[in-house]
């Protein structure tokens, strides 16, 4: 599959999980409702390939990888960033979340040492310009608190970091779709004893729609949409592949025109076409 289809469906399916989050996180707590996320999640990634025999075994030092990239891709960035969006308007959060390119490409120097290309940094201009526009009204409200930036902006750094620890999973050789699986265990189990240590009060949902978003978060939102993403991470960099995070929130506010009347102001125009500015600037190519 070309790594351009990689990208576009990193893109749309993540744009549609804002929705999904929403309807999840309605009927059940936070933290377990992310808990039953990549239980499901897990349970089918695992279950799939076990019955296709395409488990292989992994060393210590390979599931010791997986273990550092559930803790930062599939548990505590959820946390932090829930925890964000519990006293911060949408778009605020969006706007933070979209400097996940920046973080990817610090990260990537720092830890890596890979330069990053120097079309990044107007492109990530545009783009969170551009989120920032198509949130204009949700930011004038000025809705967040110190601790809720934090929390973003710790959700958002702890994210790149799983996604230049993927880098180093690669680089262990532990092939793509069992060590998302493995990770996303670890991830789980993290997440429960979490639930636990917090006193969540434990309770099984009976809502069909609780069990549809999160059916549509595990799989897709998860396992597609993670798979597609890492891929793109190992083909054109943690850099470049963070500039999803400008995009989903054109695909989620999309979807909500279609669902909840979401008005298209002259700025959210002009942030869309900005958002999408920055992309072509990003990946055009070089005369």
């Amino acid at each position: 599959m070309p790594i351009a289809l990689h990208y576009g469906l990193t893109v749309l399916i993540w744009g549609l999980t804002w929705t999904a989050i929403r309807l999840q996180v309605e009927t059940a707590a936070v933290d377990l409702a992310v808990f039953y996320r990549f239980v499901m999640a897990s349970v089918v990634a695992l279950g799939v390939l076990a019955l296709l025999r395409r488990l292989p075994r992994l060393s210590l030092r390979q599931h010791g990888w997986l273990v550092l990239q559930g803790l930062t891709l599939y548990s505590i960035n959820f946390l932090l960033i829930y925890r964000a969006a519990e006293t911060m308007t949408s778009g605020l959060l969006a706007v933070v979340f979209s400097l996940a390119a920046l973080f990817n490409a610090f990260n990537g120097w720092v830890i890596l040492r890979l330069r990053p290309t120097r079309r990044l940094y107007p492109a990530v201009a545009l783009g969170v310009t551009g989120v920032a526009l198509l949130f204009w009204h949700d930011l004038s409200l000025g809705n967040a608190t110190l601790s809720s930036l934090l929390f973003a902006m710790a959700g958002t750094f702890w994210f790149s970091l799983g996604n230049l620890i993927s880098v180093k999973v690669r680089m262990a050789e532990v092939p793509l779709l069992p060590g998302n699986a493995w990770a996303m265990v670890y991830g789980a189990v993290f997440l429960g004893g979490w639930c636990l240590v917090q006193g969540v009060e434990w309770v099984v949902p009976t809502s069909t729609t609780f069990w549809g978003a999160t059916a549509f978060l595990a799989i897709p939102g998860s396992i597609v949409a993670f798979y597609c993403y890492i891929t793109v991470i190992q083909t054109l960099g943690a850099d470049k592949a963070g500039y999803a995070t400008v995009l989903f929130p054109v695909v989620a506010l999309s979807v909500s025109t279609w669902l909840e009347g979401f008005e298209w102001t002259t700025p959210a125009i002009a942030g869309a076409a900005l958002a999408l500015l920055g992309n072509w600037v990003l990946f055009r190519k070089s005369p």
